[in-house]
């Protein structure tokens, strides 16, 4: 699923992990994309961090954190981390890449009744008015153009899920986008996948970038949708399964 070409919404995905993941310790995470992690035999090694945010609540030191392996050699950062478990039991999915493709698997599999009765995806698609791209566009003949906006919760605190874990410009401008969407008869969805499984609710964090709850308010107020699922995570794969209120309290 690669490119702009449009997809029938039968296709079959299933995001497991196709090799085992390697397990270790984060020792840091810093400069963004990197992290320095030491593994079960007490060598260490630097893995690239797919994820821009502040990863707050999920960058403890000495949390257990597991690494995919690229398998090869020739990268710079041959592994990339993908899960860690900040508190017992609870692993969470810090990949923004993964948002996407699960919510594709979801869509193939008809766990998301709001955005049933299409029958092509198209992802990564250019529109707006701020030079923007669409993560999903989903279209069906005689049925307004729906654009999906995917957002990666991985910040929770006492059962409440919170976007974004760092204050984001980029996300407001987003939901700026799906409003013109909107006005323009189409749909604009902001769909927040929650790669973990410890919440029962999203909500905007007001604490952290005030900015964007207010620009999700206003968006939600002009038509925008909101739609969120929790993921099953484990060391084998990721799966969204669990449907979650979007709470918007002033």
């Amino acid at each position: 699923m690669r490119g702009n070409g449009a997809a029938l919404l039968n296709f079959s995905i299933n995001m497991r992990y196709e090799t085992p993941l390697i397990e270790g310790r984060l020792i840091r995470r810093y400069k963004r994309f990197l992290a320095d992690v030491e593994l079960a035999d007490g060598s260490t090694l630097t893995a690239h961090t797919p994820n821009t945010g502040s990863l707050a609540g999920c960058r403890i030191p000495g949390s257990r954190v597991w690494l995919r392996d690229s398998g090869n050699p020739e990268r710079k950062y041959r592994f990339g981390w993908e899960l860690v478990e900040p508190r017992a039991g609870v692993l969470v999915g810090i990949n923004t890449g993964l948002p996407s493709v699960l919510v594709q698997e979801a869509l193939a599999e008809h766990r998301i009744k709001e955005l049933e009765g299409y029958d092509h995806v198209r992802p990564e698609v250019k529109y707006g008015k701020e030079n923007s791209r669409i993560d999903l566009l989903l279209t069906s003949p005689g049925r307004p153009d729906c654009y999906v906006e995917n957002k990666n919760v991985t910040l929770a605190e006492d059962g409440i899920a919170y976007f974004p874990d760092a204050v984001s410009t980029r996300a407001a401008k987003h939901l700026r986008e799906l409003e013109h969407v909107v006005a323009g008869g189409g749909r604009g969805v902001i769909f927040f996948c929650v790669q973990r499984s410890d919440a029962t609710e999203v909500r905007p964090a007001d604490h952290i970038d005030p900015d964007y709850g207010r620009a999700l308010r206003h968006a939600l107020e002009n038509g925008v949708e909101a739609v969120a699922l929790a993921a099953d995570v484990s060391v084998h794969g990721v799966v969204l399964k669990t449907r979650l209120n979007v709470v918007c309290l002033e």
